[in-house]
């Protein structure tokens, strides 16, 4: 069972130049055709590919080219079992956690093109579904119990479907993160946790809680119109209350079919609606909707401190990057020092887990140092070098500010094993997307105060949208002076020609040297040499200074 449970946790993770989000793109053939996700790394599903993983065109506006399909995800999916059929003895509501969510389905279907051509898509493609099913697999028995618990409807089950395709890690254009896409406000209004150490909104079980709690209220909100409330969930219950208000002004009528509403949201509400019902008459309509057991294949364990996600993986018998895929809210190396402390585990890993936890004490769940304070040294330049954060380092430290002194001695805990190691983590899973190719050279640029992504991508004549991609953002994200950004060019100056030769040199200021006096020596522009290392033309270049000069060798 347990090679059946974590070879699915993996494959949302493994969609790293390819993950489904919001907000939802619209094929121009049609304003009643099918409207398929967009992925943050610019994969555009049109209505009729034959199959979901691709690669596309990252330098297009607006919709994206289909490329290639993306063989190593096939390769990926393909490897894993699929669920095993229902074989014991039992109604399939209680044997088959889909057709449980079937059974409870209440809301009316209507006969509307709209709800017919999402539906078609679906019925093209039951690979999409059977790759949703295995993404659900760890967490779908607690969502379905959770709103159950809530008296909510049984198709809300459906939602992660439409928003993220079960996909813990999706982050969308639109801000919007995690399974059920949350936007960072909207995440704080319903309680979700975000700190540098957690992102609640990644979390299965804080997302789900406040899913259901904003659900609540859009439902209240409108009167008791869950389609009003489910578009709410998709444009913000200010734009549907908008719309309602106006065709009531109009005298038109102010249900959901009738709204004149984003093209996003036209969609969204009918997707819904579309697979319900596909779930519904399966049968009828020749689709082979996968099953899931209907049984506890993983549980929350409390663990009451932070811990090390290396330490808490080897104590459970798994892996980090299993681990993290179960616990995908988790930033860093660690569990969050404030919570929450818990982890979902794979209920045949508990017992053993909880056996090497009780035998631990809290200090013994991290890894420490004695750091000795050197002059001008601070508690940010320490929690940037430890990779932790300054209350942490006040807490273990017992430090009531932030003075500390030189020749002292502070205790901080640090990841057990390189950072590299915790793959799934927020700085890993960060400089693997810097990292992946996307032009001939690649630049760096440290964020300055006042700088916005509009004007970098100006400065160096590169999409917007490309270049927030490029650093795991999307192009609202607010910048923070010192972030470093990378930024793929084909072109590292305006004055190269056509068959140059470019080589990346790296060069030591020496005493007298000038940025005039280097720039002729490479035979570069000097405006190209203080964009390529971030500098001030009005400040002196200092001896043992590193300088990163791109140079067409059949120039110089």
């Amino acid at each position: 069972m347990t090679d059946r449970i974590f070879l699915p946790l993996v494959i949302a993770f493994a969609l790293q130049g390819c993950q489904l989000t919001q907000p939802l793109t619209e094929d121009k053939t049609s304003s009643d055709d099918f409207i398929a996700a967009e992925y943050i790394d610019e994969c555009y599903i049109p209505p009729d590919v034959a199959d979901l993983a691709f690669e596309c065109d990252e330098n297009s506006e607006g919709t994206h080219e289909v490329i290639h399909p993306v063989s190593e995800l096939d390769e990926l999916i393909s490897s894993v079992p699929e669920m095993e059929q229902i074989t014991e003895q039992g109604t399939v509501e209680q044997e088959d956690l889909w057709q449980l969510v079937r059974s409870e389905l209440t809301m009316p279907i209507p006969d509307n093109k709209r709800i017919w051509n999402q539906q078609a898509w679906y019925r093209k493609h039951p690979h999409y579904m059977q790759r949703v099913n295995k993404r659900a697999a760890p967490f779908f028995k607690h969502i379905v119990e959770k709103l159950k618990a809530a008296d909510m409807p049984m198709e809300l089950a459906l939602l992660p479907i439409v928003e993220s395709a079960f996909d813990p890690f999706a982050y969308s254009h639109g801000r919007a993160a995690g399974m059920w896409q949350f936007i960072p406000g909207t995440a704080e209004r319903f309680g979700i946790k975000q700190t540098w150490w957690f992102d609640g909104r990644r979390d299965v079980i804080s997302s789900t809680d406040g899913a259901i709690k904003y659900l609540q209220y859009l439902y209240k909100f409108f009167d008791g119109n869950w389609l009003h409330a489910l578009a709410a969930y998709n444009s913000g219950e200010g734009r549907v209350r908008n719309a309602i208000k106006h065709n009531r002004r109009n005298g038109k009528p102010t249900d959901f079919w009738n709204l004149d509403l984003p093209r996003e949201t036209r969609a969204y509400v009918p997707k819904l609606l579309a697979l319900s019902d596909l779930l519904m008459r399966s049968e009828e309509l020749g689709f082979d909707w996968p099953t899931l057991k209907n049984e506890d294949v993983t549980e929350v364990v409390e663990i009451g401190s932070q811990i090390d996600l290396a330490m808490a993986a080897d104590w459970a018998g798994l892996t980090v990057e299993q681990l993290h895929s179960l616990n995908p809210g988790f930033n860093r190396w660690a569990t969050d020092p404030n919570g929450p402390h818990r982890l979902l585990l794979p209920i045949d890993k508990v017992a053993q887990f909880e056996v090497a936890l009780g035998d631990k004490s809290e200090r013994q769940r991290l890894n420490w140092v004695r750091h000795k304070i050197k002059s001008g040294e601070s508690l940010l330049k320490l929690a940037n070098k430890y990779h932790t954060s300054v209350d942490v380092i006040q807490q273990v430290n017992e430090l009531r500010g932030n003075v500390i002194r030189a020749g002292d001695y502070l205790m901080i805990p640090v990841a057990l094993k390189s950072l590299d190691y915790y793959s799934l983590s927020e700085e890993q899973r960060l400089l693997a997307k810097q990292s992946k190719k996307r032009g001939t050279h690649q630049l760096k640029h440290t964020v300055k105060s006042g700088d916005t992504l509009w004007d970098i991508s100006r400065e160096y004549n590169v999409n917007l949208r490309s270049l927030a991609k490029w650093n795991g953002m999307a192009p609202t994200d607010p910048l923070k002076p010192g972030k470093e950004l990378v930024i793929w060019v084909n072109q590292v100056s305006e004055i190269q020609s056509d068959n140059a030769v470019m080589r990346t040199v790296t060069y030591t200021v020496r005493k007298g040297d000038s940025l005039a006096r280097i720039a002729n020596k490479f035979n570069v522009a000097i405006n190209d040499l203080t964009k390529w290392n971030q500098l001030n033309k009005k400040k002196y270049l200092q001896p043992g200074q590193k300088l990163k000069i791109y140079v067409d060798v059949t120039r110089t």
